[in-house]
């Protein structure tokens, strides 16, 4: 663990010099790239530091302990201090254990979310507003830029489906584990015998992906253009804006029409295509990979499921972890999620150095 820590601090220090010469501060991408790597191993230099310091005091009380010359209640402390050491050395290895993990090269990627109803009708719909507000508010919480792709309202005030881009620090190593199927029980604003009804809204995750990664032929793309509409047909301007791509080799499907720029929905139909294509393209590329992302969007089926709001019990039940809290209307309100999010990163990493030890 030291010896490959400390090959990690030799290159934090190389550069640190490399930063520090006019040829690198004059080539702006060669300091951006020498930048955003010294940062990103600039945490496992601190616990090599801490560690290093840990070891050499635990070295020095185990000989303290041992030395029959010393006062007795000085090798009890030392012995006192032996132990403590070693607690913290554990905790600081399993530390950088956790950063020395392969990273998904996705992970700092920009991200675009969709949702769309599935089982369940109008109140499937408005669930959808539900989780986009409650995403929204996750998004403020992290300084995230958050931009409206598509959408598709319904008279109710929910929407069929509403696909948004999200941008900033490691959306995509945050959010990708609210792919799947979600499943809400309540009783309907519209049901007058208080019975309480289930709906079931469907969310992808897809990184952001970049030009070089997907290029797209326009030959094989048909684009159709079309008036914007909102809740039950109402125009929401008088010119063809919207934009509709179909990648004819897949049969994808996207559409934008929250601009009144064609050109700018166009853009923005791009980059969903793009994103979908390098989905594809991603899960094909290793089954290992296809098993941690699993499915992004399913049927939409009650059945199918990664997590519960159950709202006459105010909980909120994800599935995979076994995890329930009591506390839905506070996390859909205030978008404080963190507590399912850290409790899914942890159980993926265990997992990961589960499979690292039987490897």
């Amino acid at each position: 663990m030291l010896e490959k820590l400390a090959k990690i601090a030799d290159r934090f220090e190389e550069i640190t010099a490399l930063l520090a010469q006019p040829e690198v501060i004059s080539d702006s991408k060669r300091l951006q790239n020498l930048s955003k790597e010294q940062s990103k191993i600039q945490p496992l230099v601190s616990i090599f530091q801490d560690l290093s310091t840990k070891q050499q005091e635990l070295e020095e009380n185990q000989e303290l302990a041992k030395d029959n010359k010393e006062d007795p209640e000085i090798r009890e402390l030392a012995k006192l201090e032996i132990s403590t050491l070693k607690q913290e050395i554990n905790q600081l290895q399993e530390k950088a254990n956790i950063l020395l993990l392969p990273k998904n090269p996705d992970d700092e990627k920009n991200t675009i979310l969709e949702i769309r109803a599935g089982t369940g009708g109008d109140e499937a719909a408005l669930f959808v507003a539900d989780l986009f507000k409650m995403y929204l508010k996750y998004a403020e919480l992290n300084r995230w830029h958050f931009e409206v792709m598509n959408s598709s309202p319904t008279e109710k005030g929910g929407f069929k489906e509403i696909v948004v881009l999200i941008e900033g620090k490691n959306v995509y190593s945050r959010l990708k584990f609210e792919a799947g199927t979600h499943r809400v029980q309540r009783v309907p604003v519209t049901e007058t015998q208080g019975r309480v009804h289930t709906s079931a809204v469907t969310v992808a995750v897809l990184p952001e992906a970049d030009d070089i990664e997907i290029e797209i032929n326009t030959a094989e793309l048909r684009i159709d253009t079309y008036r914007a509409q909102g809740a039950g047909g109402q125009h929401v301007n008088k010119t063809d804006s919207a934009i509709r791509l179909t990648h004819l080799p897949t049969g994808i499907v996207v559409a934008c029409q929250e601009e009144r720029s064609q050109l700018k929905n166009k853009n923005s139909a791009m980059k969903l295509l793009k994103a979908k294509l390098y989905e594809i393209t991603a899960l094909e590329a290793t089954s290992k990979e296809a098993n941690l992302r699993k499915i992004m969007v399913g049927s939409g089926d009650r059945s199918e499921r990664i997590r519960t709001y159950n709202y006459p019990q105010g909980r909120i039940t994800d599935h995979r972890i076994g995890l329930t809290l009591y506390k839905l209307e506070d996390m859909m309100g205030s978008g404080k999620i963190d507590e399912i999010i850290d409790a899914l990163t942890t159980e993926q990493q265990a997992d990961l150095l589960k499979d690292q030890n039987i490897q």
